[in-house]
């Protein structure tokens, strides 16, 4: 094949990957996706902004207009999960030792002793679980991430412990709770890191879960974004547009005519 349509195909090949890897969720909740109760995508809102390393657009889960059986069991025991959201992704292929990276941001309304609490989990593809990788609780005493009372995450986090910031969270997604606190700590963690290896190769889907703890009021929520696997955006591959089959059309021509050219 002659080097140069070579070159120039793969030039325009990790452009176009390049450009992928920070839009996930700009075309707004990936084909294949599920959602229980309230999901979105959003620019940036409020007290909200766009994730380091993300797109024009973050993925979330509300509790506001959350459905009953999303929940963690065992998470708050004796009392008990009212609420809550829950989205999941796509079935993909890992292979063992690949990395999964993405970044999370904490929205609460409801601390104290009302915590409500989200999460970021990794089932293999029959959806039986693998590893919890992040938690999310406030408690009494501070603190957010891990999760107060909660399964320990797996994932590596940067920074590893997050308390939520501010007094009000504005976030639209949490509803008429934007803007507003019933108990304190309530706040956002502000954007953080997390990453995970996957252990055996495998098909996977993430899950992404919030869920009112107590009472259905004073609604919390997770945004997330930057979703990689090994560097590669976790998003269905898509249609192939003009700059993608201009590359594919390099490649078959130094293939079938590069002999000409040697």
């Amino acid at each position: 094949m002659n080097r140069h349509f070579t070159r120039a195909a793969a030039a325009l090949l990790a452009v176009l990957a390049q450009d992928a890897a920070a839009q996930v969720f700009d075309g707004g909740i990936p084909a294949g996706w599920t959602c229980q109760g309230h999901c979105g995508v959003a620019e940036a809102d409020g007290d909200v902004p766009l994730a380091p390393g993300g797109g024009s657009r973050y993925g979330w889960v509300s509790n506001h207009d959350g459905v009953a059986g999303v929940r963690l069991p065992g998470v708050g025991v004796p009392n008990d999960t009212r609420n809550g959201s829950l989205l999941t992704s796509h079935r993909f292929e890992a292979a063992a030792g690949a990395t999964l990276a993405m970044r999370f941001n904490y929205i609460t309304t409801d601390g104290g002793d009302f915590g409500d609490y989200a999460w970021i989990r990794l089932r293999d593809g029959m959806g039986s679980p693998v590893a919890m990788l992040v938690t999310a609780r406030t408690s009494p005493g501070g603190g957010a991430v891990p999760g107060h009372g909660m399964p320990p995450g797996q994932a590596t986090l940067t920074p590893p412990h997050l308390n939520v910031w501010g007094t009000e969270p504005e976030w639209s997604p949490l509803g008429a709770d934007s803007d507003t606190c019933y108990v304190t700590p309530c706040g956002t963690t502000g954007w953080a890191s997390a990453s995970y290896a996957i252990g055996t190769a495998g098909s996977y889907v993430l899950e992404f879960g919030v869920a009112n703890w107590v009472d259905a009021s004073a609604d919390s929520g997770l945004a997330f974004d930057a979703l990689t696997l090994d560097g590669v955006p976790l998003a269905p591959v898509p249609e192939p547009g003009m700059p993608a089959l201009l590359a594919a059309g390099l490649l078959v021509l130094g293939a079938r005519y590069g002999w000409r050219w040697k």
